[in-house]
């Protein structure tokens, strides 16, 4: 709620866990330790600690940041169980499945499951726990009233103050005591400082939806003299999608709306992975590439690869990758079957398109053609997941404005589109809103989501064109 303090209050929350955490994996080895051989004589003994330090340093530090991720921390008090039980189980198979990357690529050995089971059992019923104290705590805070939080004073027209009133969440009332509010259309400005004054008010949050800007930069240097806090509600700015968020240009404060990812530590990890993963993947199909590359060679007369000018991020253009899988003179002979489009609006797409020869209709099936593009991300014009690049003509005929938003992240070898079977969908609108869904919805998460399901679409047939 208020800046820095939620900031700080998160951190201790996740440092809080992380410890809950580790207590839980030590006290779940004890478990195994000493009543294992009792309750089931025989059983091997449990190895030494040491020997779950590695999991350990999974556990321990990425669980709190999966369980943000998640929500675990948010609207603690209008949560329910349920609730808190799926995040906890959402963010136990994130853990689980980095757990077991770690024991299969790396050959980081688990050697007692029953040490892992106990400690989530224990672990989910320690955070559980420690929801219900904090849920305590933030009610007693409520209760208490005018007693607890931060001073804080209401500046705005009466309407937009007790509209703020209205929408403020049962933590945020639990971090701060409303003291009073200031009208500033209506009373002067030296009432405010009287407020300032005779409430102790450490913050002044302007609620200015119809906006008065002269008043408020008034108002802003009377509390910059009193050495008070001014917050200033950005939304007389009404928007839809966009996402607010402050920066700094040429030393002046900008309010900036994305409407897009916006520039993080985890969007950095996504151009990470996709080097690295393209990378790693190039090496593991080499053979399929060489096969692909001579049953072309073989079952069709023209070159290997089929290049072509594609939409990149923004609409940039960049030169895709494919493998051939048509007749050489295949762009020739669109405009002869574009009566038989399947596709509603600009894009074009066809079943059996005769064009496809008999080796390149399998290489589309199991979507082997595709990992040229490869190379595309590995040069950074594409990334694995993302909405399939469109060629450059069909771009410059779609005609609602909103659907362009979908060239506003790097274009994708898969995406939700993909996965859900994109045979089964005719309309272009319905593709779209799957790759402004993905847009909207981003995470590191969800892009592993959907590589995990991706080889099963292919299999599936799903994906296949």
């Amino acid at each position: 709620m208020l800046g820095r303090r939620q900031e700080i209050n998160l951190q201790l929350n996740q440092l809080a866990d992380f410890c809950i955490l580790a207590l839980c994996l030590r006290v779940g080895h004890l478990l195994r330790a000493v009543l294992g051989p009792r309750l089931i004589p025989g059983i091997v003994d449990a190895p030494h600690f040491s020997e779950f330090f590695w999991i350990l340093a999974v556990i321990a530090p990425f669980t709190p940041l999966v369980l943000e991720s998640r929500g675990f921390y948010n609207n603690i008090l209008n949560k329910t169980l349920a609730q808190s039980l799926r995040q906890l189980a959402a963010a136990a198979l994130r853990v689980g499945v980095m757990i077991g990357f770690c024991e299969i690529f790396l050959r980081w050995e688990v050697h007692s499951r029953a040490v892992l089971v106990l400690t989530g059992v224990l672990s989910g019923m320690a955070l559980l726990a420690k929801e219900a104290f904090l849920k305590r705590i933030l009610r007693q805070r409520l209760l208490r009233g005018t007693m607890g939080g931060e001073r804080v004073l209401l500046a705005g027209p009466g309407d937009d103050t007790r509209r703020m009133l209205v929408t403020m969440t049962d933590e945020q009332r639990a971090e701060m005591t409303v003291v009073g509010q200031f009208d500033l259309t209506e009373e002067p400005m030296s009432r405010l400082v009287e407020l300032l004054h005779e409430r102790s008010v450490s913050r002044v949050v302007f609620a200015a939806q119809h906006v008065h800007f002269a008043k408020i930069e008034e108002a802003v240097q009377a509390c910059e003299m009193e050495g008070v806090e001014a917050w200033i509600g950005a939304d007389f700015l009404q928007t839809s999608i966009a996402r607010p968020s402050f920066d700094v240009l040429g030393g002046r404060l900008m309010l900036v709306f994305h409407s897009t990812p916006e520039v993080s530590w985890s969007l950095w990890m996504k151009n990470v992975l996709d080097r690295f993963g393209a990378f790693a993947l190039i090496v593991l199909s080499a053979p399929v590439l060489l096969f692909a590359m001579t049953g072309i060679w073989l079952s069709s007369r023209g070159p290997i690869f089929f290049t072509q000018d594609r939409a990149g991020k923004n609409g940039h253009p960049f030169r895709m990758f494919k493998f051939r899988t048509m007749c050489a003179d295949a762009e020739s002979k669109r405009k002869d079957l574009e009566q038989n489009n399947e596709m509603s609006g600009p894009v074009f797409k066809v079943k059996h398109d005769p064009r496809v020869f008999a080796f390149g209709n399998w290489l589309r099936k199991l979507s082997i053609d595709e990992l040229p593009q490869l190379l595309n991300v590995l040069r950074g014009e594409m990334s694995l997941v993302g909405p399939r690049p469109l060629p450059v003509y069909e771009i410059e005929r779609i005609e609602k404005h909103a659907q362009r938003r979908r060239l506003s992240v790097k274009p994708g070898l898969t995406c939700l589109w993909q996965i859900m079977g994109r045979n089964r969908i005719s309309s272009f609108d319905d593709w779209v809103a799957l790759d402004l869904k993905y847009i909207d919805n981003w995470s590191i998460w969800l892009d592993l989501e959907i590589l995990c399901k991706t080889p099963g679409a292919v299999l599936r047939g799903a994906g296949a064109h």
